[in-house]
């Protein structure tokens, strides 16, 4: 059996997820931003304009319409469980799972970030 409570706990739970996410990658990869600007010799408005590849391209941009349209369906799917007079279970299943992806998606998204400059680090 599940109830209101369940989804709004899902929920919750994903955006606590991102958070942790953010908070746990974003200090490492400003710093290692910063590193490639000091070794790289780039002023202020190069780095501007030359730290942009490292957190917007083509890849990028795919991992963050795949993470807007699950937090979209997320936030539908919660709303609709926990506003439901009889409680689905089966679509607080699935939305267990698009949480899950969700965190997968942004999870997948800074490894690749981070691989992106590491690389440029090491050159």
């Amino acid at each position: 059996m599940c109830g209101k409570a369940d989804f709004e706990a899902v929920v919750d739970d994903a955006a606590g997820a991102l958070r942790d996410l953010n908070l746990q990658n974003k200090p490492a990869f400003q710093e290692k931003l910063r590193q490639l600007k000091d070794k790289r010799g780039w002023s202020h408005d190069a780095f501007l304009k030359e730290a942009a590849p490292f957190v917007r391209d083509d890849k990028i941009a795919v991992y963050d319409q795949e993470s807007e349209r699950l937090l979209a369906d997320i936030s539908t799917l919660g709303q609709e469980g926990a506003e439901a007079p009889t409680p689905d279970c089966t679509l607080l299943g699935g939305l267990k799972t698009r949480m899950q992806t969700l965190v997968d998606t942004q999870t997948a998204k800074w490894t690749y970030m981070f691989q992106k400059l590491d690389t440029a680090l090491a050159q």
